[in-house]
């Protein structure tokens, strides 16, 4: 389930959404993994961030959740018994390093544009608007201040979660193949992903063949989405660049593959291959492009030396778990049919639906450790655009946890509200 599904999915139980935003909430990493004077030679000129936490993010908010705001001596280290839920631990992570709403604005005005232009959640848009992609590129991008190259990064992320949508929820009604008789979402989910490959990088056909490509090409908001999208980063981004976001959105093919196995089986994954799947499956293609964006490239070499590569997937995997976090309050997850951690956490291992997700904040944690322990001496021994880049993951990552946090669907709406 996408992102934007996810923010249009019922709520949870008020106890289990009060859980995950007491984690959500509030940050107890450094703002800056690496000295700043480090990061300043790969050209960035912030200055160092405030340490006061944006008053929208500081919890959940109404009757009953007060005793679940975080105490300030608590640590991930001492996570509590879910009996205690006053002591409900906050993830370790960092704080934005950046809130700029102005910007956050003008890169959703222009992501509903692009989607209208392009027929992209044609009668949806709405939803589009409330999930507020724009916020989170422009928290998870804090050293670039041009809506024009956030916006390219915000429309490439759009049309890949625009995938879950369209091509891995349920079969929409008249969802017909291309010959037009019956078809289903995991039936034609293979087919789909082919030819969104082929929107990002370019099949050359026969003469003869290449019309009726084009026509299927122009026939799918999804296929348009892959072109434009790519198109506008390609401005920003070099072919290396390019190739390197093409290449993490493959592996996030084969993994929406994988789990497309796993409902048409009727089964539920062990923690082990969820995250192995969960891997490839997050926002890995987002962090690509970080550099891009930023400005600068970091050099193919670098970027996949095997110790560069743990640290990155790593970061990615950690960002997922937020995700997994804000889905499971999100979501009514009985019918099995949606898979996240603590889901699969709690019908693997007996556990509540609370412990599951009390586990599952630990799991972040250990990840988030093991990047700040592996990263910092990658980023004293590489080159300056390896350390800004592993800065951009460090910031990536609260910018993504701000961005849940930060949702309306954590804090209290007058009954009937529409949440804008």
């Amino acid at each position: 389930m996408s992102i934007l599904t996810r923010a249009a999915a019922p709520h949870a139980s008020t106890e289990l959404a009060a859980t995950v935003a007491a984690l959500l909430h509030e940050a107890t990493a450094p703002a800056d993994l690496f000295p700043r004077r480090d990061v300043a030679t790969g050209g960035l000129t912030q200055a160092p961030p405030a340490t006061g936490t944006p008053f929208r993010l500081l919890g959940p908010t109404g009757i009953g959740t007060s005793a679940l705001r975080p105490s300030a001596s608590t640590t991930p280290a001492t996570a509590p018994a879910p009996s205690a839920p006053q002591r409900i631990p906050t993830l370790y992570c960092p704080p934005p390093e950046r809130d700029d709403p102005a910007l956050a604005e003008a890169v959703n005005v222009g992501l509903l544009a692009w989607a209208a232009e392009i027929g992209l959640y044609e009668g949806r848009l709405d939803e589009l608007r409330k999930a507020d992609f724009g916020r989170l590129i422009m928290l998870a991008h804090p050293d670039c201040d041009d809506p024009d190259p956030l916006l390219a990064a915000a429309r490439c992320a759009v049309a890949e979660w625009s995938v879950d949508d369209y091509y891995c929820e349920e079969d929409a009604p008249g969802d017909t193949a291309p010959d037009g008789t019956p078809s289903s979402a995991a039936a034609e989910l293979g087919p789909r992903l082919e030819l969104a490959a082929a929107a990002m990088d370019p099949a050359h056909l026969p003469a003869r063949y290449a019309p009726r490509l084009e026509v299927a090409m122009q026939a799918d908001p999804i296929l348009r989405a892959f072109r434009t999208s790519f198109a506008h980063l390609a401005g920003y981004a070099s072919p290396a660049q390019l190739a390197r976001l093409r290449t993490e959105i493959a592996g996030w093919f084969i993994a929406l593959g994988a789990e497309a196995g796993w409902r048409a089986a009727g089964r539920m994954p062990p923690v082990w291959e969820y995250l192995t799947n969960r891997q490839p499956h997050s926002f890995l293609p987002c962090m690509a492009p970080i550099d891009a964006v930023g400005g600068y490239e970091l050099g193919a070499a670098e970027y996949t030396d095997p110790p560069v590569r743990r640290v990155v997937t790593t970061a990615a995997l950690a960002a997922q778990m937020v995700n997994d976090l804000y889905s499971m309050a999100r979501e009514d997850l009985s019918d099995g049919r949606e898979f996240n951690l603590p889901t699969v956490l709690a019908a693997e291992e007996g556990c509540s639906r609370a412990e599951a997700v009390l586990r599952t904040a630990q799991i972040h944690d250990e990840l988030m450790h093991r990047f700040e322990r592996e990263a910092a001496p990658l980023a004293a021994a590489g080159s300056p655009d390896l350390r800004r880049f592993l800065a951009g993951l460090w910031a990536w990552m609260g910018g993504n946890r701000a961005w849940h946090a930060g949702s309306r669907r954590y804090h209290d709406i007058t009954p009937g509200e529409d949440d804008r």
